[in-house]
């Protein structure tokens, strides 16, 4: 059975980690723990390939406890009671990579073994706990965040793997992997495998490999969303059915999919239609609370509905034109008649007075009278199309 060189050279201490200084170095909190024994679940948060799941190996290795190791995307709710069920005279650690994966349901049904300490919860995470993790669980956890590998330490892990690299091909490998240490490890090793030097030209042959060519944080995760949402715009809803399956097949995260369709929905649809943006949010809510592979059903319910409706920017120009004028004259003095005038002072020298409730006349600054940013007569920019 083929072992990747990524698990290979997987650190099994502190002392041999690589990179996090501001977690693992000298007096550092994770290093503190790890050293003291300190028992506690926590939220491992950072970008690919920073070593969340080698951490939380080695601090369970530290406390000798019995670790268990499952993928918030596949993992079941009875999987997760075997683990709570067995018997053991050591502390059990279970590891949840990628957590916020798990829907609301699924963090409440972890909350009380959580909080009883009978499980230790090391969740993994490339999103924002904050907002993937229900309140009740992300209380009872400490936040570590862990940040993309610089260069110089990426180098060090490149080094390690005994592969001689020359340093063209080893400047090309860093800037490639954006700080994810797998990520380059896999093209190493993929490039070993096919050539047997190791030059910039066999990299960029070996990254045609289809396993790398979706990196969330490259150029064709970007450009597979902006034809997502284009699509959308242009009211294709099978080029957008496309975009989105491609997505799912990848590896991305529904919920990222689904709050680019919230947005698009104020953005790109507005006032044409305004029930459009509660169809998005419910599409949203349907993915937090049931996941896939169930939840790409509501996806694509959402997708076609958001392409089939009429598109009007109206709102969404006049939001940034306001925006404009705010950054350009910062604060305008208010007018006088619609300050607020909750003492006998401030109404004695003019605050509020001359207020009508459905005046005509502009409330904007002196200096931005008759400006108008939102535009729905037949002059505005307003793209109403099928």
């Amino acid at each position: 059975m083929h072992t990747p060189l990524a698990t290979t050279l997987r650190p099994r201490t502190l002392d041999d980690f690589i990179g996090q200084e501001h977690l693992v170095g000298n007096n550092k909190p994770l290093r503190k723990a790890i050293e003291q024994g300190h028992i506690f679940s926590f939220i491992l948060w950072g970008p690919p390939g920073t070593g969340k799941t080698t951490l939380a190996k080695i601090y369970a290795e530290s406390l000798g406890a019995n670790f268990f190791e499952l993928s918030a995307v596949s993992a079941k709710k009875a999987e997760v009671q075997n683990i709570v069920s067995t018997i053991s005279d050591t502390q059990k650690i279970l590891f949840l990579d990628e957590i916020h994966r798990f829907n609301k349901a699924q963090q409440d049904f972890l909350l009380p073994h959580v909080e009883s300490g009978e499980l230790i919860l090391i969740g993994a995470t490339t999103e924002n706990p904050s907002f993937e993790i229900i309140a009740a669980l992300l209380s009872r956890c400490r936040v570590f965040m862990l940040h993309e590998h610089v260069p110089e330490d990426m180098q060090r892990i490149l080094a390690n793997t005994g592969i001689s690299i020359p340093p063209d091909a080893m400047d090309w490998l860093v800037a490639m992997a954006n700080g994810d240490a797998r990520q380059a490890l896999t093209m190493l090793e993929q490039t070993k495998e096919l050539y047997e030097d190791i030059t910039v030209e066999h990299l960029k042959e070996a990254l045609q490999s289809k396993h790398l060519r979706y990196d969330k944080k490259g150029e064709e995760h970007y450009n597979t969303i902006s034809a997502f949402i284009k699509s959308m715009r242009a009211s294709q809803p099978d080029a957008a059915l496309y975009y989105m399956c491609r997505m799912l097949e990848a590896g991305e995260d529904p919920k990222f999919i689904a709050r680019r369709m919230v947005v698009f929905a104020s953005e790109d649809i507005g006032m044409a239609q305004p029930t459009a943006l509660v169809v998005a949010n419910e599409v949203f809510r349907a993915v937090e609370t049931i996941g896939l592979p169930e939840c790409a059903i509501n996806l694509a319910h959402g997708v076609v509905y958001l392409s089939e409706c009429k598109k009007d920017r109206s709102c969404y120009d006049a939001f940034r034109a306001a925006e404009a004028d705010v950054k350009q004259y910062g604060n305008l003095p208010i007018p006088m008649n619609i300050r607020n005038a909750p003492t006998k002072l401030m109404k004695e020298v003019g605050y509020g007075k001359g207020y009508e409730k459905y005046t005509k006349e502009s409330f904007l600054p002196e200096k931005l009278k008759g400006k108008r940013y939102y535009r729905n007569d037949e002059g505005s920019a307003k793209q109403n199309h099928s």
